[in-house]
């Protein structure tokens, strides 16, 4: 069960350190308790060590060099609008540069909006036109107001990604910000299927504390997958690693969370102990995400 170091990681989730990384989560805001407008981040009452890293003049050349050094081939970061990104909305700009500067090192994730209608699927195929994004990402509870995965809002979007031939990342289960979360319930993806066969639908977040529901869901549905995206990998759901060393082989794929809330020191140091079998971890770490993601 010996975790590989030279397979060349592609991490699903990461972003690029920012001075201010408060101003990612503006568009949770009105949403939001008072209390939880103090946190560095919406969900930081869940997280310890926060990384404060940022990033210099060069933060792109900060996050390859960290990158590197944890053996990270490739990453997906998130560009479009904040609104239901959930991927650290970040600086755009930035995330734009890094893919057509580094298209060998950086590919992105659309964050797309259901609220927005026809607008919203030309943004996603505009975006997959002018820079070439592998998927679309969206954070139902984060929206306003919140869509639920199985509203007919989505349906637009989900045609256009299999139209596009790019999966979706949508994040499942219980948020972590303090916003209502019934729109993200696991078992909302179960129509989503159905509907959408040809759809690689990805659940982000943990899918919790539906975890054995969520791996019930992947059993009955090929198109459906999981990302560990968030978790630090002590906290993984068993059930999850379960049916990753079993029949789910080849659905569960790695995602990390920096600079959000995760630092990769941490996350490639506790790496190692998950009890992931020794001919599934290439998959975990590299293979899945090269079939699922065409990168």
């Amino acid at each position: 069960m010996t975790m590989p170091t030279d397979i060349g990681v592609i991490d699903l989730m990461l972003d690029f350190p920012s001075p201010d990384q408060h101003d990612w989560y503006e568009f949770l805001k009105p949403q939001l308790r008072e209390e939880s407008r103090d946190y560095e981040f919406p969900a930081g009452y869940m997280f310890k060590d926060v990384p404060h890293v940022d990033g210099g003049p060069d933060p792109v050349g900060a996050t390859l060099a960290l990158m590197d050094h944890h053996g990270i081939d490739k990453a997906m970061i998130g560009v479009g609008g904040p609104a239901g990104g959930d991927g650290g909305g970040g600086d755009e700009s930035r995330g734009v540069r890094a893919i057509r500067d580094h298209p060998d090192r950086f590919f992105g994730c659309f964050s797309v909006d259901p609220n927005r209608g026809m607008a919203g699927v030309r943004d996603l195929k505009r975006a997959h036109e002018t820079l070439g994004i592998k998927a679309a990402q969206a954070f139902p509870a984060g929206f306003l107001p919140q869509v639920p995965i199985n509203d007919r809002k989505f349906f637009p979007l989900y045609a256009t990604c299999i139209e596009l031939d790019i999966p979706i990342c949508v994040t499942t289960g219980i948020c972590g910000p303090r916003v209502p979360s019934a729109c993200q319930e696991t078992s909302l993806s179960d129509e989503v299927c159905a509907q959408f066969p040809e759809l690689r639908f990805v659940m982000r977040h943990g899918a919790e504390p539906w975890a054995d529901l969520a791996v019930k869901l992947m059993v009955k549905w090929p198109n459906l997958y999981y990302s560990t995206s968030a978790f630090a990998p002590r906290y993984y759901p068993p059930a999850v690693i379960d049916y990753a060393n079993t029949r789910g082989a080849d659905k569960v794929m790695y995602a990390g969370y920096f600079p959000m809330g995760l630092s990769l020191d941490r996350i490639f140091a506790e790496l190692p102990q998950v009890p992931i079998e020794e001919h599934v971890w290439p998959k975990f770490l590299r293979e899945n995400a090269r079939r699922v993601f065409r990168v």
